[in-house]
């Protein structure tokens, strides 16, 4: 599955959010998360940002047995600027639960000055007999968050 959002701002202004722990922090709380901590690292090659977050989120039935309904995320995001352009991979695994989800990242500037930011998502639950329905459930979860993210970071750069 792939996103992608347009911005008014231009790439630099996005990033420097996309990158700021305390932005990241808020965003996770506005949006309804229970907590969330993150790092930022930066070391000029390439900027790792860490985001713990513990989220509530309703569970299908028939996954109830095996998973629980308050998760804990971590994702790590790795960037590294490519020209004007920026380039990320990002892996989220779940605290205790056999899900991991992948990501190819890209923001890109447009000429008319804002610009685009794209994601692409892998889903992966090795878990025998229902790991195909796990992995659309957990797709359909990681969109409609992402989407609110992407939508609450555009309210922020107005």
């Amino acid at each position: 599955m792939a996103i992608e959002y347009h911005f008014k701002a231009g790439a630099d202004r996005v990033f420097g959010l996309l990158s700021n722990a305390d932005f990241l922090v808020e965003r996770s709380l506005a949006l309804g998360e229970l907590a969330a901590d993150c790092t930022v690292e930066d070391d000029d090659e390439q900027v790792v940002i860490t985001l713990t977050r513990e989220v509530e989120r309703g569970v299908p039935a028939f996954l109830s047995p095996l998973l629980q309904s308050q998760q804990t995320l971590e994702i790590v995001e790795r960037w590294s600027a490519r020209g004007t352009s920026r380039a990320g991979r990002a892996v989220l695994t779940l605290r205790g639960q056999p899900v991991t989800v992948e990501s190819e990242l890209q923001l890109r500037p447009e000429p008319t000055g804002g610009c685009i930011y794209s994601v692409r998502f892998t889903v992966r639950a090795p878990i025998p007999l229902l790991g195909r329905r796990v992995e659309s459930f957990f797709l359909g979860q990681i969109e409609a968050s992402t989407r609110a993210e992407l939508d609450y970071l555009a309210g922020m750069l107005g």
